[in-house]
């Protein structure tokens, strides 16, 4: 019997869990390694506390302007000059950090901006040229910033953004903020008083399953034809796709890949209506 024949024997008993229990340990073992030497890497090197950002890796940046190619239908060569317009952009980045640092949080606050998680909105502004975003969930203001700088850039539209803390939005400020009107109170409450259409809607609130169905019921109601609702949520709920379902909508989500991040990484879910 040759040691083919012995191997395949061995995969078609009860031995065969043990048999390979060696590798796979190993498998695993290799894995928990890479994770745990880069939580070591970034409880040295970071200092952020919560809202993780992170750069995605060359290959996932790829899928990103592909992904924003596809949800805004536009050619992917300027969805990849976008990209890397935002990424390059030194002064939004060194902005930000001088205005978290004046505010007290150079302790929290990494000396590298890390954008890339927002990226794929800059690159959806900046082909969609929208009149009216509408974001939730300001918190520091940093994709904020992303928003503000794709209509800077447009040279059209404006942006609101809502959030529940009275100490949101801190980023936002110079020619940021004349393209931002920040609000603050209840999600819900303040879109069911929004006054004008919404072109882009981006969910990036409370991410319990509940509350972010319920902005998307509140929004419905005020969204333009051919608006584009974004949800950074879409990696842990299942809502942006049914309520797409539920309305005719097509849906579709681009999962982000950090560049040496021990955090997995979330995601962007899309919906619109079919368009043509």
């Amino acid at each position: 019997m040759d040691s083919g024949e012995v191997r395949r024997r061995i995969a078609s008993s009860p031995l065969a869990r043990v048999a390979a229990l060696p590798s796979r340990v190993g498998a695993v073992s290799r894995h928990n390694a890479a994770v745990a030497s880069q939580s070591a890497r970034w409880l040295v090197s970071r200092r952020e506390h919560t809202n993780y950002t992170y750069d995605l890796t060359p290959l996932n940046l790829e899928h990103l302007a592909w992904w924003a190619a596809s949800v805004a239908a536009a050619p992917v060569q300027e969805c990849r000059s976008w990209i890397a317009e935002i990424l390059k952009d030194r002064a939004l980045q060194e902005y930000a950090y001088r205005i978290s640092v004046s505010t007290g949080r150079r302790g929290l606050t990494d000396e590298k901006v890390r954008i890339a998680r927002r990226a794929g909105w800059y690159a959806v502004v900046r082909a969609l040229q929208p009149e009216h975003v509408v974001e939730t969930g300001t918190d520091k203001g940093l994709g904020s910033l992303v928003i503000a700088a794709a209509l800077l850039r447009n040279d059209k539209g404006h942006l609101t953004t809502m959030d529940i803390n009275p100490d949101s939005g801190f980023l936002i400020s110079g020619k940021y903020a004349d393209v931002t009107r920040i609000e603050r109170g209840d999600s819900v409450a303040l879109i069911s008083q929004l006054a004008e259409p919404v072109d882009l809607f981006i969910h990036d609130s409370d991410h319990s399953a509940a509350h972010e169905a319920a902005e998307f019921r509140a929004v419905a109601s005020h969204l333009a034809a051919s608006a584009l609702v974004l949800s950074d949520n879409s990696h842990i709920t299942g809502e942006l796709p049914a309520w797409a379902e539920s309305t005719g909508r097509t849906f579709t989500f681009f999962r982000e890949v950090p560049e040496d991040h021990w955090y997995p990484g979330a995601g962007i879910g899309a919906a619109w209506y079919p368009r043509g």
